[in-house]
């Protein structure tokens, strides 16, 4: 019998990076959502593209070996798949592991396979795999008496994965355009006496903290900026926005903080952070990937939260009285983008801007607390964008 992989999540990242790289593979990947449009048409579409964007061109790879199943109408099927499935992945983002938790429990509880499945959340966030499985543990989701076996049925590994997927064309369908570099860091720890699954696309770590957070820190804080100052600037795209030189500096700035910490916290060299920084701007730069700022900088509340692109190093930096005016200034600009349509986020964070004290919004959204180094610096940033929303 062939590896078979269960895919949560039948968006972009899930198409075009997950089940593309398990498929390359010889994986057969079988999709999992509840949006009835997506379900229905990988049911109905037997193949699609990945087409890979760089500097050298594109290069399209086409995707076969499917199946999809709609879990609102069909969760035994799922439970079914999980309990023979090789590999268990998701990228539904971070806020919806909740929502698949209980499957999952039920389809690891019914498994019997000597080996144990591999569970990998593909998501940005810290951790993600490792709040997957607390949730899966829950004795709603998992009964009791079974979770001290769980780790005969189950095995959970944190990953980190980094790779941009722009926004696709309207009538792009299942067809998914995405960069060509990708890096997919998964802790091999967990998987000990068995082994960790064969997919050549991944990055075997033992330690996988300094990866996560060197991208998050880099990657995500670079991008995010970017975005962030080119929507306040009135900038289209990513690339337009770092064509522009001030923003250009700014995001340098930002992206000097964030590897003051990474060098010091983690032990990489200023020379190999610094190559790393340049790879990362070249990237992000990139016109062909056409990366619209919106889409970028949605979902504002996430990206202002305590462990997140800006917050969290800034925080860490502020505890060892370092530099952060370049992140805080990111944190404005982050804090100014409401009321963006498509982005319920956004809206959302209007209203608590609307609505709620400085000193509250800082610790709703940002989750500090007043004794905190960094809460002073942030809360004259609230004011401002409050005094600028009137």
């Amino acid at each position: 019998m062939g590896l078979k992989a269960v895919h949560f999540g039948g968006g972009n990242i899930g198409r075009g990076f997950v089940a593309e790289k398990l498929h390359l593979d010889g994986y057969e990947v079988v999709f999992v959502d509840v949006m009835d449009s997506i379900i229905e048409q990988l049911q109905k579409n037997k193949e699609y593209t990945v087409t890979e964007i760089g500097a050298e061109g594109e290069k399209v790879n086409k995707i076969t070996n499917y199946r999809a199943i709609n879990s609102k109408y069909e969760e035994q099927k799922v439970v079914d798949e999980i309990a023979s499935a090789d590999l268990v992945t998701c990228a539904v983002g971070p806020t919806i592991l909740k929502f698949i938790a209980p499957v999952i429990g039920k389809g690891i509880d019914k498994r019997t396979e000597p080996k144990p499945v591999a569970v990998i959340a593909c998501e940005n966030a810290i951790g993600a795999t490792d709040t997957l499985a607390g949730f899966i543990k829950d004795s709603k989701n998992t009964p009791q008496d079974r979770l001290s076996s769980i780790n005969d049925r189950a095995r959970f590994a944190n990953s980190a994965i980094d790779r941009i997927v722009p926004g696709q064309d309207p009538d792009a369908g299942l067809n998914v355009k995405i960069e060509s570099f990708y890096e997919w860091v998964v802790d091999k720890t967990p998987f000990a006496e068995h082994g960790h699954p064969q997919v050549s696309a991944i990055k075997w770590v033992d330690d996988l903290r300094p990866y996560i957070e060197r991208k998050l820190f880099t990657v995500n804080t670079g991008h995010a900026a970017a975005a962030y100052y080119g929507h306040a600037r009135g900038k289209k795209t990513v690339d337009e926005a770092l064509e522009d030189s001030e923003i250009n500096k700014i995001v340098r700035d930002c992206l000097s903080e964030t590897s003051n910490l990474i060098v010091k916290k983690h032990g990489i060299s200023a020379d190999e952070q610094k190559a790393y920084v340049e790879k990362i701007m070249k990237r992000i730069s990139n016109p062909y990937l056409k990366d619209i700022v919106e889409r970028v900088g949605r979902a504002p509340l996430r990206k202002l939260s305590r462990n997140e692109r800006f917050i969290g190093p800034a925080s860490e930096l502020a505890e060892s009285g370092e530099k952060v005016d370049a992140l805080l200034g990111a944190t404005e600009q982050a804090f100014g983008f409401v009321d963006v349509e498509n982005d319920d986020e956004s809206a959302e964070l209007s209203e608590i801007l609307k609505s709620t004290e400085p000193k509250e919004v800082v610790k709703k959204v940002c989750g500090l607390e007043e004794s905190h180094p960094l809460f002073s610096k942030v809360v004259p940033i609230v004011e401002k964008v409050q005094k600028n929303l009137k």
